[in-house]
């Protein structure tokens, strides 16, 4: 598959402004490099700007380590150390300038951290991709869900959401994914063995890309900084999740030809986007 002229050819006017600004809010005290991550599968994925909100007592860890090119913004958290409900106002006052938004990576299912995704899914008219904590948080209230939102679950996740088991979601993995996206009108990534995208006007892609090394931590985080990048250079939501998805698996196939499955890891399939890229272009 060849990925868009949108994606591939840029002005020589160009500024960085022109592909977006991307705001990740993840992390945690214990699940920080989720963050890291999600913010590097961004900014690898051609964003023009990335920010990460993350829990103010991690800040100056992650400064170590995070991209030289993402910028931080240290939000107040709970006492676990993971996103309050009081980091709504600096949050809020940041979104004019934003393009997409990304929300759930390391979280976790704090009380607090849970209100603020949702009272931030009720009220963002932007573009924001939810994964991971940010998933869990929303079982219950799927009401909240809206046009503009892409959803990523993994089967677990999935099923969490729908309040049935994994197994009822591997079964019917295309009709769960098409109902799903229809009823709540949005477009839906199900993770796993052939992922499926899908959105409420009946499109549906398969993807044939990936591999089993793939299964590893921060996977999906990279898969998400990746959706949102497309989606900050313009693409639709379906579009961006598409190729997002597609690029995702041969970066992973071409991390595991030179790591083995075995040893892949989430950072190696980084690291081979820039290859993956020239490798559809």
């Amino acid at each position: 598959m060849r990925l868009p002229t949108q994606l591939l050819r840029r002005s020589l006017k160009s500024n960085k402004g022109d592909f977006g600004h991307v705001l990740i809010l993840a992390g945690s005290r214990r699940f920080s490099g989720a963050a890291v991550l999600c913010s590097l599968g961004a900014i690898r994925s051609g964003a023009g700007l990335v920010t990460l909100g993350i829990p103010e007592s991690i800040n100056s860890s992650l400064i170590k380590v995070k991209p030289l090119e993402v910028m931080t913004l240290p939000l107040p958290e709970t006492s676990g150390g993971s996103l309050s409900l009081k980091a709504h106002k600096e949050i809020n006052s940041l979104l004019k300038k934003i393009t997409v938004v990304v929300i759930g990576p390391g979280l976790t299912q704090d009380r607090s951290t849970g209100g603020l995704v949702r009272k931030l899914a009720a009220e963002i008219n932007k573009p924001m991709v939810i994964d991971a904590d940010g998933l869990n948080a929303l079982a219950g209230r799927l009401d909240l869900l809206r046009a503009n939102n892409i959803l990523t679950p993994h089967p677990g996740e999935m099923a969490r959401l729908l309040g049935i088991s994994v197994k009822k979601v591997q079964e019917k993995r295309i009709e769960i994914a098409r109902k799903f996206a229809k009823d709540y009108g949005i477009v839906l990534v199900l993770k796993g063995y052939e992922t499926i995208v899908s959105d409420y006007s009946g499109n549906l892609y398969i993807n044939k890309t990936g591999n089993p090394g793939m299964a590893t931590a921060g996977s999906g985080d990279v898969l998400t900084g990746m959706i949102a990048a497309f989606l900050s250079q313009g693409l639709s939501a379906f579009k961006a999740a598409k190729y997002a998805v597609y690029l995702h698996g041969v970066a992973g196939d071409l991390a595991a030809e030179e790591k083995t499955q075995i040893s892949l890891i989430a950072s190696d399939i980084i690291d081979k986007i820039p290859e993956a890229i020239k490798k559809c272009s």
